[in-house]
């Protein structure tokens, strides 16, 4: 099946990268490209709800705290009231390292959590790889 031509179901490599600085888009678009990711991004919450509402489905989703108008955290809560991604790996991948946040991220079932400034992008790649394996050996399978 060509994940072009129906992108409501879950392309298997596909990553959706949420953050507000265009420089760290660029430089996460680039590195996953090469790893074989078709990438898509948004630089708010509300930009990516609106493509999640119009059918995109992500196998994965990189998500930045801090962000104006809607923090991650926020997306994440309206991605889980919504239900627009019960089966994406969720990832927060932000310089945001307090235990508030870190605990406010477990409450809404996030895969991961990733500090920005405490990895290199070959680390961050790795580290999402990680946990995108994680994510997909708790689901039930034959569904």
């Amino acid at each position: 099946m060509d994940p072009q031509k129906n992108n409501s179901t879950i392309t298997k490599k596909s990553i959706f990268l949420i953050d507000d600085d265009q420089f760290l888009l660029d430089t996460y678009a680039l590195k996953f490209s090469k790893a074989g990711y078709e990438v898509n991004h948004a630089v708010s919450g509300d930009e990516a709800l609106k493509k999640l509402r119009e059918g995109y489905s992500p196998a994965i989703m990189l998500i930045d705290n801090i962000m104006p108008g809607m923090t991650g955290l926020e997306f994440v809560a309206n991605l889980r009231k919504d239900n627009l991604t019960s089966d994406a790996t969720i990832i927060m991948l932000t310089n945001q390292n307090s235990p508030e946040d870190v605990e406010a991220a477990r409450k809404l079932n996030a895969d991961g959590y990733i500090v920005k400034a405490m990895a290199v992008p070959s680390e961050v790649l790795a580290e999402v790889e990680k946990i995108a394996i994680q994510h997909n050996l708790k689901k039930p399978h034959g569904l």
